[in-house]
């Protein structure tokens, strides 16, 4: 990928708890984990930040870097972007409204939903599908470690992303512009800042697709405020004068809350990464093409199974219900937000395939790396264990042209290996006894003989 030196990634590996077992390995989506020396190693170029090496590692080894609570202070007015998820984190508080007032007492000046701006962006969306002939289906750009999964695995369908900016970045905009003109301040001093279920949100922030410079200040994990929020939630609190979210922004954080949202008759939501990748090879087999809109979230339940939330996401999805009963069923439809959303939240810049699963080399090198890849994984015993500290008989046959394995890591070539070593040396062993006795036989004489040639 272009600039992968300078690229951040939110997961990373704490490698004082890595016991090198294969969980991670195994269940990332794009061969990013390899494990060498008892210790897993991810490769930055593949890394897509979705977090399942999170949610999977016993050992916790696997973090996401965020933010803390302390970078507001950076500006002098802040803003707190809540996704809709923060809301089903707290058992036995209903209401979405507790939980806004408290982040008001963490320092916050202003609090804007990103639920207000999904439906902002689920309008855009809308309006884009019924005014322009767009490959079908078409995708969803909602989530960033799907965008970069299809950027690195399905770089074909690219043009099927709808070219909209997520309700994180939306919400950022029309926060600054509101809090900047209700108040008379300049947008230079307002920070906005994402109160995120995601690890791969930071990451989006720090390197953006489909823009130059996302307009979210920071990115703070839900888990990282829980207790500071949980604390103020049970206070009282004076009735909120802000423009709320409706139930159409607050259900996307389910799977089909944005497909409900856009309102088009054949649509498709697809959750849990594993799902996402049958998905995507389907739609390149062109066995979805009669459908509208297809939403495709990275973790299952959505972002209520994201990695850095705190509740269990089934219990989550459950306890969404009672927060959309004490929800406004009604958007607030603001025509100044609404008006020609469709063109203000467009992205500015294309989506480029990445490189990071390509081979490296002149077109003569790749045709001979690709050929030697095919000859060594059909050496290979091709059960895709894991034990050689590579996810796939595959990518250990990748490793091996590349020079960061060999044969003898697969334990069945190097068990292969042993045996025959074994074998030959039991046959060098029987051939040097009998030429030992061979000698001993004809030495025996020499000894009673001074020397045979006088003979």
């Amino acid at each position: 990928m272009k600039g992968e030196e300078r690229y951040f990634h939110s997961v990373s590996l704490d490698a004082d708890k890595c016991r090198g077992c294969t969980n991670c390995l195994k269940r990332c989506p794009t061969e990013a984990i390899r494990i060498r020396n008892n210790q897993a190693v991810i490769i930055p170029a593949n890394c897509i930040d979705c977090g399942e090496c999170i949610r999977v590692c016993p050992h916790h080894a696997k973090v996401a870097t965020t933010e803390p609570l302390s970078i507001i202070g950076a500006f002098e007015y802040r803003i707190a972007l809540p996704a809709p998820a923060l809301y089903t984190q707290f058992p036995q508080v209903h209401q979405s409204e507790k939980i806004i007032a408290a982040l008001y007492k963490l320092g916050f000046d202003e609090v804007f939903e990103v639920a207000r701006a999904a439906e902002v962006i689920s309008y855009a969306i809308s309006r884009t599908l019924i005014n322009e002939d767009r490959p079908r289906p078409v995708i969803s750009s909602a989530c960033p470690a799907v965008l970069r999964l299809i950027q690195q695995k399905y770089p074909s369908l690219l043009d099927n992303v709808i070219d909209i900016v997520s309700p994180m970045e939306a919400a950022a905009r029309i926060a600054k512009e509101e809090f900047a003109r209700t108040r008379g301040v300049p947008v230079e001093k307002i920070g906005a800042f994402f109160i995120s279920p995601c690890a791969a949100k930071l990451s989006d922030v720090r390197n953006p697709l489909g823009i130059g410079k996302s307009a979210v200040d920071g990115v703070i994990a839900i888990k990282d405020v829980y207790t500071q929020i949980q604390a103020h939630v049970k206070d009282g609190f004076t009735p909120l004068e802000i423009d709320r979210a409706s139930t159409v922004g607050v259900r996307w954080a389910i799977p089909s809350g944005e497909a409900d949202a856009v309102g088009m008759r054949h649509t498709l939501c697809v959750d849990g990464i594993e799902n996402v990748k049958r998905a995507l090879e389907q739609i390149e087999d062109s066995r979805f093409d009669r459908l509208d809109y297809v939403e495709l979230l990275a973790c299952t339940n959505g972002c209520l199974g994201g990695p850095l939330t705190v509740e269990n996401g089934f219990v989550a999805k459950s306890r969404l219900n009672a927060i959309l009963r004490h929800t406004p069923s009604k958007m607030v439809q603001r025509t100044e937000i609404f008006q020609d959303a469709a063109t203000r939240f467009r992205t500015t810049e294309p989506i480029e395939p990445s490189d990071a699963q390509q081979l490296t080399g002149t077109m003569m090198e790749r045709i001979l790396k690709a050929a030697r890849i095919d000859e060594i994984e059909q050496n290979l015993p091709g059960l895709d264990c894991g034990s050689c500290g590579s996810p796939t008989c595959r990518a250990l046959a990748r490793d091996i042209v590349g020079g960061f394995a060999t044969e003898m890591n697969c334990i069945f070539k190097l068990n292969e290996r042993i045996s025959t070593l074994a074998s030959e040396m039991v046959s060098l062993g029987a051939s040097t006894r009998f030429a030992v006795g061979a000698n001993r036989t004809v030495a025996a004489p020499d000894a009673e003989n001074t020397d045979p040639q006088e003979e």
